[in-house]
């Protein structure tokens, strides 16, 4: 899939790869690039390493600050066409090139992150060569950051699959060689290749049977990820209802929720403080259901459109966790009906500003703490409500 690639040190072999995907990342790239190889070196001396960039044949000098940052192994830059954007096509190349390499396991962290240190590299790849094939990340996190993450792939991980998997799309992973390989040979839909890649990955490994840990980071901080936020739900959505379609008969014979074995830090810190725009996101709701309640009826069944237009009558935007688990699990039976897919993912949007509107306001005077203890029961309730959609699908 490559369309341009630049090997200065002419790199044919590599038994560990640091993988950043980019588009626009001029301001931010080196930094990462330079803790990765710090990494490498402290951690892992005995290995011969690289760092690729996997860009989008960025406007802004990507390529040129990647290639001039500081660092004390070989980069290698890969872009794809001009015409070709997403997420998930800089992550296909990354792997083709870990595959050619002959590569042993694969880091890839976001190219914007500021809270990266040396450490993470070690924290990534004592569980892959202790036996692990997928290493998700644990963060400390604003208790209003990851929204999508948060309503709807969290519980639905551990509701579908039986997986407390708190982070299925954080962006920083680590994989096996097995797994690079098994990922190569699925089909790639269109949103895998964009901002989907992160659900495909963790789903994929779980329905692969692979073994898979988490491992803690610490606090996540990096850009703001609101500005993406309406085709990232769009493709993140999309994908997942995608994967669990093809898995039913794997998530109807689930039984009982596995916990992971949890490598890295067990101290996290505070979390990146977020600017919170609970009236926006409010707006966008209530602008969303006018627009779309006609297809949401289609979707949803009558007690739930029901409950819905009855709290889209009111001035305060409440809902609750049995809501929630019946609405998604609603949305996830009409999907795999619907002729218009991308158009019954995007009706559900208001829905989901307006499940983080109602967790807005019944947490917005709770610590972070008391926040994640209700996003468990959240993903508890899924996975005790799973009847709700194995009986009807």
């Amino acid at each position: 899939m490559f369309y341009i690639e630049e090997n200065p040190a002419e790199v044919k072999k590599a038994d560990i790869v640091g993988g950043l995907a980019s588009y626009k990342e001029a301001d931010n790239i080196a930094f990462p690039a330079q803790q990765l190889s710090k990494g490498f070196k402290k951690y892992f001396s005995g290995k011969s390493t690289v760092l690729i960039n996997g860009d989008n044949n960025s406007p802004d000098g990507t390529k040129t600050a990647f290639l001039s940052a500081a660092a004390d192994i070989p980069k290698i830059y890969i872009s794809t066409p001009p015409d070709r954007l997403g997420k998930g096509y800089n992550f296909r190349n990354i792997f083709e090139k870990a595959v050619e390499l002959g590569a042993e396991a694969v880091v890839c962290v976001d190219a914007d992150l500021k809270s990266i240190t040396p450490e993470w590299i070690n924290y990534f790849l004592e569980p892959i060569y202790g036996g692990f094939d997928y290493v998700a990340p644990l963060y400390t996190r604003h208790k209003y950051d990851g929204t999508i993450t948060k309503n709807i792939c969290y519980p639905l991980v551990y509701g579908l699959f039986g997986i407390n998997l708190r982070q299925p799309i954080g962006g920083d992973f680590a994989l096996s060689s097995k797994l690079v390989k098994h990922l190569m040979s699925l089909e790639w839909h269109k949103t895998t290749f964009e901002y989907g890649i992160d659900i495909f990955l963790s789903m994929s490994a779980i329905t692969g049977g692979f073994k898979i840990a988490e491992t803690g980071l610490g606090s996540k901080i990096h850009k703001p990820s609101a500005p993406k936020l309406g085709p990232m739900f769009l493709q993140v959505v999309g994908t997942a209802f995608d994967i669990i379609g093809k898995n039913i008969q794997k998530i109807k014979n689930v039984g009982t929720v596995r916990e992971l074995e949890k490598y890295g830090l067990k101290e996290m810190g505070k979390p990146q403080e977020l600017s919170i725009d609970r009236k926006k996101l409010a707006d966008n709701a209530r602008e969303g259901w006018k627009q779309w309640n006609m297809e949401l009826k289609k979707c949803l069944s009558p007690e739930v459109y029901s409950e819905w237009g009855n709290i889209f009558s009111r001035y305060t935007i409440d809902n609750d966790i049995p809501l929630w688990v019946k609405t998604l699990y609603d949305m996830i039976i009409s999907y795999q009906k619907s002729p218009q897919k991308s158009k019954t993912v995007e009706a559900m949007r208001c829905l989901w500003f307006a499940r983080a509107v109602g967790f807005m306001n019944r947490t917005w005077d709770w610590s972070n703490e008391e926040a994640e203890e209700e996003i468990k029961r959240q993903a508890q309730a899924f996975f005790d409500g799973r009847k709700y959609l194995t009986g009807k699908i």
